[in-house]
């Protein structure tokens, strides 16, 4: 069987939704009997060291004559030069999910320099992978061809219905009002502070927040909001748990009553299923790939940046029981409709030319 090499952007225990991807991804390859090699490079991406790119250039001029090679987007978009001379030897694949210039709070000199780092990039792959439908029409200016994109979005495993904050096991809510997850590294692009905003002005309800996800990428940012929630008087009611394992966050969609994120932007977001895998409605907003990533009849979206949408949604199902209990309802139905990582691997086989038979070259060439 042909051997497959992943290159990773950093350690692959790391707990975001890309890295997560790539992991599960990798297990249901070999799963189908995949050869997989998987390499790490330095943390640091998307703004590696010159000691890391040293590592790279040494990594790709390693492998050999032939290898295919997918690179995951977050080291592709910004290592250009570093494959141009590999590019000639190796079959590059692009796993891209979601732009890098698309992030948040970039200015715009660093935006438009990653835009052009990854288009250059981009041009020396044989063919893309992306996460999500969204992302793959998001990549046309690049310049990339629709016929060589493939979309292969996240799975996500069967999961216990949630039990929710109601100490009767109904999954409504408890004394204390609905309790709110949200799962998400406290960065920019994720909103934070427009669900702080939109939850100040419902201080007249009944309602609590955990957030789950790393407060270590961005400490100013995770500093910013803690002073709002203070500034707001939100301490008693928000509680940011950090960066947690598996154990940890299965109590916590055991526990809640809703899933609240309110992104700028999102290349999929595979804690959307992941929540109503649980029966766990969501509340999003309308942006990137979250469309395609949440069920429509589970989930309620707005706008994103649009923190008096969000406070009005937010509103509506803490105030009227009867709207939740409808949502609620749906996203129990849900879930026996959404795909499962088996699914997603067969798709991501298919799409580098590993059918029944095996790896054909005119396969992958689609």
């Amino acid at each position: 069987m042909t051997g497959l090499h992943f290159v990773l952007p950093g350690d692959p225990a790391t707990r975001t939704g890309g890295f997560i991807y790539d992991a599960r991804i990798i297990e249901g390859l070999r799963a189908r009997g995949l050869e997989v090699v998987v390499h790490s490079l330095p943390d640091g991406f998307p703004e590696p060291s010159p000691a890391t790119r040293a590592q790279a250039r040494a990594l790709f001029a390693g492998l050999p004559e032939g290898a295919r090679v997918v690179v995951d987007g977050l080291a592709l978009g910004v290592l250009p030069e570093e494959l141009k001379g590999p590019a000639a030897r190796l079959d590059l694949i692009g796993l891209v999910h979601h732009p890098l210039a698309a992030e948040s709070g970039l200015a715009p000199e660093r935006q438009q320099a990653l835009f052009d780092s990854e288009r250059t990039a981009l041009e020396l792959v044989s063919q893309v992978i992306t996460t999500s439908r969204h992302t793959a029409e998001a990549l046309a200016p690049y310049g990339v061809p629709a016929g060589r994109i493939t979309p292969v979005p996240p799975g996500v495993d069967p999961a216990p219905l949630a039990e929710g904050s109601g100490a009767s096991g109904s999954g409504g809510p408890g004394e204390g009002g609905l309790a709110l997850l949200c799962v998400a590294n406290l960065v920019p692009r994720k909103g934070h502070d427009l669900l702080l905003g939109a939850l100040a002005r419902l201080a007249d309800l009944d309602w609590r927040l955990t957030c789950a996800g790393s407060q270590a990428r961005d400490p100013d940012w995770t500093g910013r909001l803690r002073r709002l929630c203070g500034e707001a008087g939100l301490d008693d009611r928000v509680t940011f748990r950090g960066e947690i394992g598996d154990a940890e966050l299965e109590a916590l969609y055991h526990g809640a009553d809703l899933f609240v994120l309110a992104s700028h932007y999102e290349g999929y977001g595979m804690v959307f299923p992941e929540a109503v895998a649980h029966g766990i409605p969501v509340l999003a907003t309308r942006t990137g790939g979250i469309p395609e990533a949440a069920p429509a009849e589970a989930s309620i979206l707005v706008p994103p940046g649009d923190e008096a949408a969000l406070t009005a949604a937010l509103r509506r199902l803490l105030a009227e029981p009867a709207a939740y209990a409808e949502l609620r309802a749906k996203a129990r139905s849900a879930r026996d409709g959404l795909r499962r990582w088996s699914d997603s691997a067969a798709l991501f086989a298919e799409a580098l030319g590993y059918g029944a038979g095996g790896y054909s070259a005119e396969g992958a060439a689609r």
